[in-house]
């Protein structure tokens, strides 16, 4: 008997002990972690506008607390260095090396940051497709994101539009997608112009769609283009038609869209406009939500309408942590941009919005993230608030040349009436800052922090090109190099070397590409290290400056499960310089080296200790060269946590108490 009641006893405590052991941890600590992270802030023009006493919040911070320049990620590209600022590793650890990633068994290029996909099975009625199975969207950065960890130890978070998550990963906390959320379309941002100008070249063009219409008794009769259809045989693109109707002596035109009508003038922006597409009549639909802009009504009709951008308020896909989340924000803020690179660029830089457009375009995206901002900072009370903000970045890529008298597309007159515009979004995030350095106390830790700096953009590397002219490249015969088409004509069984992204180069490997030429091992390492000491070697005849000023080889610099599954050399350029437009894809210009004279301007996908960026905070930070890579068991550390598998440490603990730390764990 007492056996028995040993045993009953001991089962009883053992599935106590299971069923708490599966509860949430609760932290009980008063401790507190705020975050900015502020895409592209340049330690450069802080200083400069510092000085010139328009950032009081950031100076005040910085005399009190410390500032120190904080090493990028290579490349210095954005979803590279918020992944490794997430996971405390680089690119080898979390896989996300570039923009854009290829298929090295059909190069095909692809959006490194997430992957939406359709069911992959259906059953053929007619045209009709009916799925077995449901679509995925996929988060492609791989490792343990810095607010898992917290969870796992029960520490509450929040963080709102973190880049590089999309989906989001799974999380206790509030978690808002940010850079890499795609549009309805799948894009990174797909807007449609709509016009009657006979001249406009019809068709798609980078970001964007020109659509040509006509003017019928003052009438235009069009559709919106949207998500492809899974249930449509070849899934093609879903319509849903709207009418324009032109007042013919004002410059105004009213919009019927579904059940919305709204006017417009020219000149003005709409209110969040709904759209519901039908992909089966009456059973399956999808919401989105978009604004549109009248460029002009008569004697031309010109009228923009943005990317279609997922609804918060009811999201196709996941866009937050709780799923209900962008809903409650949506009901609290109202309507917002989901779409990861919120900013139009791509119509800046095609010629349908001019800069004074844009710039209209762009503000309204800061003022939903600074309404979003002030709605959930004062609710934090524990543990880790994050926030990021996307407007430096944007705008310096896009306004740098209004600012910059030295560069190919500077314009006076545009100047005088834009060339503030920097300046005034840092002024933006001073205002951000001053909201926040109040509420600080003995328990709080604030970080402000950026990705990468910046630079300007004045002339492009056709990487590709070059590639060609040195013999790395061989085209089939009679084949003739396309500069809009990605690697056409390319003879893969001699060529030994491609590139594709913005600073990726890879040797064209057998075993790995599909028709590779070059054998792993020697021969690879052998022709990986010519490639490099040539790039070194290029001078711009026009500058006299040297382009490239670093190539790291990716097996040399990257740690982790994934070094070698991105390109086999970083090719980092000098300031001024960048990876051209077409070569990104695999396009061949006739130059290697021409001006850059697209209103993308300035840029940092260059020459990673050429832009750093910046780490501020009102503790003393003790590491003297802080990396992106530290930020991560920074957090961990205020909170007593040990990190995890991560290549950095925490800035506040001293380069020398580093050094000791990792002498006793060789010991």
């Amino acid at each position: 008997m007492r056996v028995q009641k040993l045993g009953v006893f001991l089962l009883v405590c053992a599935t106590a002990l299971l069923f708490f052991s599966c509860q949430p941890r609760k932290w009980g600590g008063s401790q507190k972690l705020i975050i900015l992270g502020i895409d592209g802030m340049d330690p450069q023009l802080l200083k400069r506008f510092i000085a010139e006493g328009k950032m009081p919040n950031f100076s005040a911070l910085a005399q009190k607390g410390s500032f120190r320049q904080l090493t990028t990620s290579i490349p210095p590209q954005s979803p590279v260095a918020w992944s490794n600022l997430i996971t405390g590793m680089n690119a080898g650890g979390h896989g996300i090396f570039d923009f854009i990633h290829r298929d090295p068994r059909t190069l095909q290029p692809y959006f490194s940051a997430s992957r939406v996909e359709s069911p992959k099975h259906g059953i053929h009625l007619g045209n009709w497709v009916i799925p077995l199975g449901g679509g995925s969207a996929e988060q492609l950065r791989r490792g343990k994101a810095f607010w898992e960890i917290l969870d796992d130890y029960g520490v509450p978070n929040t963080v709102s539009r973190m880049p590089s998550n999309s989906r989001p990963n799974r999380s206790r906390g509030r978690t808002l997608s940010g850079m890499g959320t795609p549009d309805l379309r799948g894009s990174y941002g797909t807007f449609c112009f709509y016009t009657d100008d006979p001249m406009a070249s019809a068709g798609p063009l980078e970001g964007g769609q020109i659509i040509p219409v006509q003017v019928n008794e003052s009438q235009v009769a069009t559709n919106l283009i949207g998500p492809d259809n899974p249930f449509r045989k070849g899934s093609p693109p879903v319509y849903e038609p709207f009418i324009v109707s032109i007042d013919p002596l004002e410059p105004v035109a009213r919009i019927a869209l579904q059940d919305e009508k709204f006017v417009l003038r020219e000149g003005e922006w709409s209110n969040w406009v709904h759209i519901q597409f039908q992909l089966i009549p009456f059973i399956a639909t999808v919401k989105g939500i978009c604004r549109f802009y009248l460029k002009q009504a008569h004697p031309r009709f010109e009228l923009y309408v943005s990317p279609i951008n997922i609804d918060p308020a009811d999201p196709a896909l996941p866009i937050s942590t709780p799923k209900a989340y962008s809903r409650e924000l949506t009901e609290e803020v109202g309507e917002f941009y989901t779409q990861g690179i919120s900013e139009d660029t791509k119509a800046r830089s095609a010629g349908v919005l001019d800069d004074k457009e844009y710039l209209e375009q762009s503000r309204s995206v800061l003022a939903e993230h600074r309404r979003i901002f002030d709605t959930e900072f004062p609710k934090f009370r524990s543990g880790v608030f994050f926030f990021y903000f996307s407007s430096l970045d944007l705008n310096s890529h896009m306004m740098w040349r209004l600012m910059d008298p030295k560069h190919p597309g500077y314009d006076p007159a545009l100047a005088a009436q834009n060339g503030s515009a920097i300046a005034e979004f840092y002024e933006q995030m001073d205002q951000v800052l001053g909201e926040v350095l109040p509420k600080l106390d003995e328990h709080t830790t604030l970080l402000v922090l950026s990705d990468h700096g910046f630079a300007p953009y004045y002339r492009s590397f056709n990487l590709n090109t070059w590639l060609l002219n040195n013999g790395y490249i061989k085209m089939k015969s009679g084949a003739v190099a396309d500069s809009t088409e990605p690697l056409a004509g390319v003879d893969w069984s001699q060529t030994r070397a491609y590139g594709l992204g913005l600073n990726g180069l890879y040797v064209n490997l057998r075993g790995r590409e599909r028709n590779g030429a070059v054998q792993p091992g020697a021969e690879a390492d052998a022709l990986s290290k010519e490639i490099k000491d040539k790039l070194l070697t290029v001078i711009d005849a026009k500058s006299g400056q040297h382009v490239i000023t670093r190539v790291d080889i990716a097996k040399e610099v990257y740690q982790g499960p994934y070094s070698q599954s991105g390109p086999d050399l970083l090719v980092g350029y000098n300031r001024g310089y960048r990876a051209g437009w077409k070569t990104i894809l695999g396009g061949f210009p006739p130059d290697f080296l021409e001006d850059n004279t697209n209103a993308w301007s300035g840029d940092h996908c260059m020459d990673y200790t050429l832009v750093p960026g910046v780490l501020l905070s009102n503790r003393k930070i003790a590491a003297e060269s802080p990396a992106l890579t530290d930020i991560a068991a920074t957090i961990l550390g205020e909170f007593g946590i040990a990190k995890s598998p991560m290549l950095g440490r925490s800035v506040f603990a001293s380069d020398q108490a580093v050094r000791r730390e990792l002498s006793a764990g060789g010991n």
